[in-house]
């Protein structure tokens, strides 16, 4: 079972459109603007407001035959001096067990809540829901109702498929720095502590992304 769920892993890494796509961070613009545009339907404003740092995976490929799996890349960005850092590039990883079949492509979207889960998130291999406290993050009017909930978790997820807001899909997935799109995106080696701690510039391809970032 373990050596089939590495089979479907490899299959996905190989993807051609998991390759380094220079669409992605529009993509990833759009998602936070899609999820975040929905005043009493989407991710709560004043949550992103309260977040150290933000977690945007545009389509995160699942395959499922019996065992799933899933894999995909994004970014993450954090405040500095009262605005966002430049993006460091994520690469998420994970399978799991079930009588499942077909394939679907969901975006995610993860706050980071305190210095505690950024310095987990930003460590060189990072589990959601084994090395921190994550939590299905409310919608719209909700977000007041569920103060508890935002209060204990170091981070908030949320997710998309189709449309839908659905759980915590990254559940039991890795997530790690992705040094290869690193280096392509800013041109040389960087690591995302420096990238998100500001001694690292952002690059000019991310404006638009960092202009949608800083409405919230």
């Amino acid at each position: 079972m373990k050596h089939f769920a590495a089979g479907v892993l490899a299959v996905l890494l190989a993807t051609p459109v998991l390759n380094a796509d220079p669409e992605r961070l529009k993509d990833a613009e759009l998602v936070l603007t899609e999820m975040a545009g929905m005043d009493d339907a989407g991710i709560p404003k004043s949550l992103i407001a309260k977040a150290r740092c933000i977690v945007i995976i545009p389509s995160l490929k699942k395959a499922a035959f019996v065992v799933g799996a899933q894999y995909g890349r994004g970014y993450i960005s954090c405040r500095k001096d009262g605005g966002w850092s430049g993006p460091g590039n994520i690469r998420v990883e994970g399978g799991s067990v079930g009588f499942q079949i077909g394939g679907s492509a969901t975006d995610v979207i993860l706050l980071v809540m305190n210095e505690r889960g950024v310095d987990k998130i930003l460590s060189n291999e990072f589990k959601v829901g084994a090395d921190a406290a994550v939590a299905a993050g409310p919608l719209g009017r909700e977000a007041s109702a569920q103060t508890d909930i935002t209060m204990r978790a170091e981070m908030l997820a949320w997710s998309r498929a189709r449309g839908v807001f659905a759980g915590v899909a990254l559940q039991g997935s890795t997530l790690r720095e992705d040094s290869g799109e690193n280096k392509e995106l800013y041109g040389k080696e960087v690591t995302n502590r420096e990238i998100v701690t500001g001694k690292v510039p952002a690059p000019k391809a991310a404006e638009s992304f960092l202009n949608a970032l800083s409405k919230y």
